[in-house]
């Protein structure tokens, strides 16, 4: 028996840590523009300007978590956790998904209510405070949408400012309805309308997640071709005990048993196997063993 074995990239790096500069400026805007939108809901008694506060505070969190997340998965291996802290980045991401459903079910709690009895509502205030908001978020997704293709950590975040943003939007348009109409009821609506906006993209995020910790195959990865295309090699006459799976973002992992017919074989068979992993299935973390034809014919035998 022989066994190949290829880190490709390195466990300790991950696709968050090449965007941490960026998660602490978006983090750093987040917080302060956060606190001036609960001073300014408050004031102006608007749920939809309360509802964005909440979700900055969502944001605030998630970058706090993603940039811990990066720390962790620094940390070097052990034998007790033999990935490191890797999968940190992925659990921070199933605890951002998790916090904005939950905070999207007290939104629409708080929507119902205000729409049963609208509360006085202070227009001028809430236009500018929104404005603001408006030109932060684009800010900070300025700062992310680079990182948000390359890791679920950053793409949670990204997600976040994405719909405060929209959320700003919104809180612009109830604005201006209310100064021009007095219509109270626009700002419980438009409260409504930004915690179910995100409802969508926060279940897509929350499905990945889950995908990963139930360590499925990689969305760029075919098995089925994988298997064939390793099964072509010169000298590999099966392909067994395959599986491909995602430690964290940017770093996927796979391994599998060829069966050679030569075991002086083994070397270029190795060395193309992991140029098929790399080049067409971006698979760089490989572990392959490989059995001789002859002795797992006489293992079958025998178990027969």
């Amino acid at each position: 028996m022989g066994a190949g074995h290829d880190h490709g990239a390195a466990l300790g790096s991950s696709a968050a840590g090449r965007h941490r500069g960026r998660l602490v400026w978006a983090l750093g805007l987040t917080l302060t523009y956060m606190a001036a939108e609960v001073i300014g809901g408050l004031i102006t008694g608007s749920l939809a300007l309360l509802a964005d506060a909440a979700h900055m505070l969502t944001d605030a969190g998630g970058l706090a978590l993603a940039l811990l997340a990066i720390r962790f998965g620094e940390r070097p291996a052990t034998p007790q956790r033999t990935y490191g802290y890797l999968r940190a980045e992925v659990l921070s991401a199933l605890a951002n998904a998790v916090v904005l459903l939950v905070l999207t079910v007290y939104i629409l709690y708080e929507a119902y209510r205000r729409f049963v009895d609208p509360p006085e509502i202070i227009g001028g205030p809430m236009l500018a405070v929104a404005a603001v908001g408006l030109i932060v978020n684009l800010i900070s997704m300025r700062l992310l949408s680079g990182g948000s293709s390359e890791s679920l950590n950053v793409k949670g975040a990204y997600f976040e400012v994405l719909s405060d943003m929209l959320g700003s939007l919104g809180v612009i348009v109830a604005a201006l309805i209310v100064m021009l109409t007095g219509w109270r009821l626009a700002d419980p609506i438009v409260g409504a309308g930004i915690g179910l906006f995100i409802v969508p993209r926060t279940w897509s995020l929350l499905s990945q997640v889950t995908h990963i910790l139930l360590e499925g195959t990689p969305p760029q990865v075919d098995v089925t071709l994988l298997q064939r295309r390793l099964a072509e090699i010169p000298g590999v006459v099966a392909v067994h005990d395959l599986h491909v799976w995602t430690i964290t973002s940017g770093l996927d992992a796979m391994s599998g048993h060829l069966v050679v017919s030569q075991m002086n074989e083994v070397a270029p068979v190795l060395r193309q196997a992991r140029q098929i992993l790399a080049n067409e299935f971006k698979v760089d973390h490989v572990t392959i063993q490989v059995e001789d034809s002859a002795l797992r014919a006489e293992e079958k035998t025998l178990h027969v």
